[in-house]
């Protein structure tokens, strides 16, 4: 049990409920009853081999997958395939994807005040003001009036944050956000989410990215089987995971 659960009532507001929540795509189970917590301003690490369920889960969370049993809150309001349900959950959610997802015929700014003009219905001058600070903490408002296939793959997954960011968002998920990125763009990325990090972000992170785990991290929720299989400490998990399968997980991916 985390320590958030362990804490009960008194301990930080829930950012996010996920409770015994299941999920299959035809016979393939791939969530089985999965519960976890999340306070405000924790950073929880997921990880687990291919097809363990990590990314179906952060992706229920802003209801871009159904899940079929059980039950997802998000900022006290439950996740339910109801339009006006998903767009406050949604308004509250930042999610990066491992593909950037960027509209390739937009610059980045139009990239960035496209959803906080539609969705907000925030003026565009002032939709820009804000993309351009947001650009400057990912450090790259120079790249402003650029179009995303002129920018090196590390720089549009920091725009692709920037993006999240202009909504104001709560709680940010980053699905795998450095695994289809060339090894010496992915630190300039993962220095972005701790720059986050550090500001008191609540974050959800699927990543195999484990100095990043042991660094930000608060808690590393170990997933295998569409289940969760251990949840620990980072610097517990990393010295002695007690479940057998998250010990080959580490043994793999550390002397990869």
């Amino acid at each position: 049990m985390s320590a958030i659960a362990a804490a009960g009532p008194a301990a930080a507001p829930l950012a996010v409920e996920i409770d015994r929540v299941s999920k299959s795509f035809g016979t393939f189970r791939a969530l089985a009853a999965v519960s976890l917590r999340v306070g405000k301003g924790d950073r929880v690490v997921i990880c687990g081999p291919s097809g363990s369920g990590k990314s179906t889960l952060i992706r229920c969370v802003n209801g871009l997958e159904r899940h079929e049993e059980g039950r997802i809150v998000v900022d006290g309001i439950e996740v339910t395939d109801e339009p006006r349900r998903l767009r406050l959950v949604r308004s509250r959610v930042g999610m990066v994807f491992q593909q950037f997802n960027l509209f390739p015929h937009l610059t980045v700014l139009e990239n960035c005040v496209l959803a906080p003009m539609r969705a907000k219905r925030i003026p565009r001058r002032e939709a820009e003001a804000e993309a351009m600070s947001f650009l400057e903490r990912v450090r790259i408002p120079e790249q402003a009036r650029k179009f995303p296939g002129q920018l090196s793959g590390g720089q549009q997954q920091r725009v692709a944050i920037a993006r999240a960011l202009c909504l104001r968002p709560d709680i940010m998920l980053f699905d795998e956000p450095t695994s289809s990125l060339d090894p010496e763009m992915v630190k300039e990325v993962l220095d972005t989410m701790q720059a986050l990090a550090r500001d008191g972000m609540t974050m959800l992170c699927v990543t195999h990215e484990m100095g990043f785990a042991r660094q930000v991290a608060d808690r590393i929720v170990f997933m295998d089987g569409g289940a969760v299989r251990e949840e620990a400490a980072p610097d517990v998990f990393f010295r002695g995971a007690k479940d057998e399968r998250a010990r080959e997980f580490l043994s793999r991916i550390l002397h990869h």
